[in-house]
């Protein structure tokens, strides 16, 4: 009798182990590591370019950024001066713990303070594999769909976070903003929502208050672990 495999599991269970080394690493260098998500073409890059933008030189700030191809997304955010290194996946469609576990070992684990992954642009398989990450963060923007929730609820019911993009775009796309939130709320009543334009600077302000309170936090938890 032939026994089969399950070879998924196997690789889960195999990034699940190597997730909890990375968030032993985070935990112990203090560091706030956020995992975002999206289709293709949503403005993650962008949004990252204009909250990098937005820190001085001494924050302790790095990106990861996923691809399958290129590497014009970490030639676009190493403009703002903070270490930036580019994970082509060649045909994989997401990252898992053993590229962001490579892709960590020229940096001390002290010297970040925040982590910004950028994942391959997928709303399916990104949200299987944990990276060790503080909080998943989802990215929806105008340009989409407001019944995206109800398509991959998957990734919306793990994220702590909805970032709305795009919302300049509002009267001009058929996009229907409180059925978006509305779908959202309905796979995950407690997601977070923040609307938000990059070109206009809209929500900005509560996108940076959000990062500052989970900073806070993460180095609250550093603090009494040293203590």
């Amino acid at each position: 009798m032939t026994t089969v495999v399950p070879v998924e599991k196997k690789v889960l269970n195999e990034n699940q182990r190597i997730a909890e080394q990375l968030r032993q690493r985070y935990a112990k260098g203090g560091t706030l590591c956020l995992n975002i998500i999206s289709s293709p073409g949503s403005g993650k890059t962008t949004l990252l370019e204009k909250t990098l933008a937005g820190f001085s030189q001494k924050d302790k700030v790095a990106v990861l950024t996923g691809d399958l191809q290129t590497e014009n997304d970490a030639r676009r955010l190493a403009r703002y001066g903070f270490p930036v290194q580019q994970i082509v996946t060649g045909t994989v469609c997401h990252l898992d713990g053993r590229m962001i576990e490579r892709a960590l070992e020229p940096w001390s684990s002290t010297e970040i303070e925040l982590l910004f992954i950028e994942n391959v642009g997928n709303l399916v398989c990104p949200s299987s594999y944990d990276l060790g990450e503080e909080a998943k963060i989802v990215v929806l923007s105008v340009t989409e769909g407001e019944d995206k929730p109800l398509k991959y609820p998957s990734i919306f019911s793990k994220a702590a976070l909805m970032i709305l993009t795009k919302v300049d775009l509002l009267p001009y796309v058929p996009f229907n903003l409180e059925q978006a939130k509305a779908n959202a709320r309905q796979v995950h009543p407690g997601i977070e929502i923040v609307e938000l334009s990059c070109q206009t600077g809209q929500g900005f302000d509560i996108w940076q208050q959000w990062l500052t309170k989970r900073r806070s936090a993460a180095r609250e938890r550093f603090a009494c672990a040293g203590a």
